[in-house]
This record gives C-alpha cells, structure tokens and sequence, in this order.
C-alpha cells in the first residue's frame, strides 16, 4: 500500500478548467491537467453562465484524466477556488463548480476540503514556479483577463493576507488587450497572437499616452485611440506592438506610484498577462534604476492553473496536523 499523500487541486475561473495533484512531502507537482472554454469567434469573453456550463462538463473529464493512476486512498486533502479574491464578499458564480465538485469528491473520500480564492492561488504558482518561499511582506500585481491589481501581501503558515493597494479604474489590462486582438480579427484570448505579430515589428511605436494617478491606473483612453488605428487600417504589427509599449509605460508608472507609498522592493507579477515578454522588458528597462528586485512568474504558471490551489492546500492540511 502507499504512503503516498497527495492534495488535490481544483480551479474553475473565467476561461480555464483546472485541476492539479501535488506531493504533500516533497511539495513536487505530480501531474496537472487544464482546458480553456470555449469562446465564440468575433466575441471578447463568456457569459458567466456559458463559463459554468462549461466546467460543470469539463470536471469529469478531466477528473478522469488526472486520477488514472492514482490511489483515492493517496488522496488526503482537496483545495478549490471558490471565490475570486480572499475577501468574504467576493464573488464569481464560476467558482461554484470548483465548490460543489471538491466538496463532492472530498465527501466521497472522506477527506477536508479547504475554500481558497482563484488570487491566492495565482501567488502560490507564482513563486513556486520560480522556486522562491517569500517569508516577509512583499507587492504583486494580478495581471490578468479580468484583474489588475497592485497588492499588498504578508504571507502567513497557511497562506496570504492580501490588501489591494492599487488598480485599473475602468477595464483591466487582459480586456485592453483581447478587445484590441479580436477588432484586428484574433482568436480570443488574442494575448499570444498580439505577442508574436508584435515581435516582428521593428519601427516606432505608436505614441498612445498611458493613464496613471498614483496607484490608479486606466486602459478605456487607450484603447478607444487604439481602436480609431485598427479601423484606419494601421498595420497589425504595428498596432500590436504600441499596445503592448502602452500597458508597460502604464505598468511602469504604477510601480513608481507603489514604491513612493510602500517600503518594498520586492513585486512579483503573476496572471496571464505577466507572461508577455515585451511588457517585461519595459519593466526591467524602466525600472532599472530603482534596485528592485522583479519577479516574474514562469509563463506556464502566469495563466490560470490549479498548482497554487493544490500547494496551498498543502499548508492547510499540514497547520490541521500540527
């Protein structure tokens, strides 16, 4: 018989299905499997009914796949997404098929199911990816199809306490991104698609103004300019490429607004968002000078995944156990 526990991860967000196993003793990812949902071409994001229709399908499948050669016995703990941030008022009718299929399946094994949030969850991936265990207060931003937030964050046994310190007051950085991606008629999510037109571009950027006041930052101005280009025609690569120049300058001048305010010189960037190579150039271009230390997720673990949920469920088992 085994002596084998593992905790099971599940993460149900906008647009992936997730789920992750992890080794409670070597904190080594044994096997994970995700799919995105589907999304109608021409359209910028899912209805929040469509999204849950959609996992409530996926999870048996992918269920399938991840526990096909694993014991239920090896199973100790399950950890799921059931709201968006760590804040009791939030919430996301996605998340509830994360809920009800964990609490489902540790009702079935006889094992706890500990409640996280999908933020949490991106901060866990985050530095596990890149092998760092954060033990003081630091800053992330949550860059994202749906977030963009600058946080505040003391890391505790079990976890984070989290406090936004910072974000967009209108439409987050993803939405700048897939809205201006699908108007040049790229697949949704246009991210990727947007980074490799960009890449081969070689001229000057499109002079787009950024937005920011203090630790508050916006993308409708830009994007509306942005978009009188697309329909002017400009070129693809070119549009691109300014798009991506715009969202750094603005990140840029965020950080700036954050480390006037906060005594850190730590920011790990995390989402989907955060795996764009040319917002991270400009950010160590512009920022150098500043002598922060900027930590960028590995890009697998920028998107969503159910790593972080399955790794924090980790430290809630083991605090249950001391």
């Amino acid at each position: 018989m085994s002596n084998r526990k593992l905790v099971l991860g599940i993460d149900t967000s906008n647009y992936t299905t997730s789920m992750a196993l992890v080794d409670v003793t070597e904190q080594r990812l044994i096997k994970e499997v995700r799919r995105v949902l589907p999304v109608k071409e021409g359209t910028v994001g899912l209805r929040q009914s469509d999204a849950l229709f959609h996992h409530v399908k996926n999870l048996p499948d992918l269920s399938k796949a991840l526990l096909a050669t694993v014991d239920p016995n090896e199973i100790v703990a399950i950890s799921g997404t059931t709201r968006p941030r760590p804040l009791e008022e939030s919430y996301m009718p996605v998340f509830l098929a994360s809920e009800s299929y964990g609490k489902t399946l540790s009702n079935t094994l006889k094992v706890p199911f500990y409640e996280l949030s999908h933020q949490e969850g991106h901060i866990e991936a985050g530095l596990w990816s890149i092998n760092r265990e954060m033990r003081d207060g630091f800053l992330a931003l949550h860059l994202s199809g749906g977030t963009t937030e600058a946080l505040e964050i003391s890391p505790t046994r079990e976890g984070y306490d989290i406090k936004i310190v910072g974000e967009t007051g209108d439409i987050s950085a993803g939405q700048f991104i897939d809205r201006i991606g699908v108007k040049l008629g790229l697949p949704f999510p246009a991210g990727p698609h947007l980074e490799a037109l960009a890449q081969n571009y070689k001229g000057e950027a499109i002079n787009v103004s950024s937005s920011v006041k203090g630790t508050t930052i916006s993308f409708s101005g830009p994007e509306t300019y942005l978009q009188k280009f697309v329909e002017k025609g400009s070129q693809d690569d070119k549009v691109a490429y300014s798009l991506f120049q715009c969202v750094g300058i603005t990140l840029v001048g965020l950080i700036k607004g954050l480390i006037k305010k906060y005594p850190y010189k730590t920011i790990l960037l995390v989402g989907g968002v955060a795996s764009n190579q040319l917002i991270k150039e400009k950010l160590e271009i512009e920022l150098g000078k500043y002598q922060l230390n900027l930590l960028f997720a590995n890009p697998k673990y920028c998107s969503d995944n159910a790593v972080g949920i399955a790794l924090l469920g980790i430290k809630k088992y083991i605090g249950e156990e001391i």
